[in-house]
């Protein structure tokens, strides 16, 4: 069976991985800093938001996949979570800030038994893996039955005028902000990498066929951002 055609102008599934590896690598020890500048700080309120409708149990333990310097795990523990990052750029692991522990790992094959964790995360990184239907199944697999999970995932506004204006800034201005503070080509990369995520209602879909129930999908920044939750069955 094959999968959805590759957006033209980006990596075929063949060689993504090692792709947005070594681009998170060069970026990491500014990934942080662009982050705030081109989100506004919004990205910040995005997590704590995240880590907020997990709902879990005080102590409860949350991986928080593609964890990158540690955004997610510092918010988890600020909730009095127990927090594990997973994430398989060396050089993000190498800059993260944070007390939780950090594993170099691939989030599609994670190194943890079945209903292991409470709780999972994820900022941003659905447009990054390879095939969203096994991330989805492989944390279905680590989630313990009544396990929260919460996706923060950029998205596009409803409506023609708000689209446009953030068609202009993501594609255009975004990249020159990355340029000048980080790695221009990475930054143009990322916002065509959009181009893999597939309609909202498909997200949601492929989070119900994974055995999530109580799916339901939030906007956020106005329609720049979404966050998608799920309970595991």
């Amino acid at each position: 069976m094959t999968g959805p055609p590759t957006p033209e102008g980006l990596p075929d599934p063949s060689e993504k991985a090692q792709v947005v590896r070594g681009m998170f690598d060069r970026i990491s020890n500014r990934y942080d800093l662009v982050n705030r500048v081109m989100t506004f700080g919004m990205d910040v309120g995005w997590r704590r938001r995240a880590v907020g409708e997990l709902r879990l149990p005080g102590g409860a333990l949350v991986a928080d996949l593609a964890c990158g310097t540690g955004d997610l795990c510092n918010e988890l523990l600020a909730s009095g979570y127990r927090a594990i990052g997973f994430d398989f750029s060396h050089g993000m692991l190498r800059n993260a800030r944070t007390e939780a522990p950090v594993v170099e790992a691939d989030v599609l094959r994670l190194p943890l038994a079945d209903g292991r964790v409470d709780g999972a995360t994820c900022g941003f990184a659905l447009r990054n893996v390879t095939d969203l239907i096994e991330l989805f199944a492989e944390t279905a697999r680590v989630l313990r039955p009544g396990g929260r999970v919460a996706f923060l995932e950029t998205s596009e506004p409803d409506g023609r005028v708000l689209r446009a204006g953030h068609a202009l800034y993501f594609r255009r201005i975004v990249p020159l902000i990355g340029g000048a503070l980080s790695d221009g080509d990475a930054y143009r990369y990322l916002p065509r990498s959009t181009a893999y995520l597939p309609e909202p209602d498909r997200l949601l879909e492929m989070l119900g066929d994974a055995g999530f129930v109580q799916v339901e999908r939030t906007p956020l920044g106005g329609g720049v951002a979404q966050m998608l939750l799920g309970t595991r069955r």
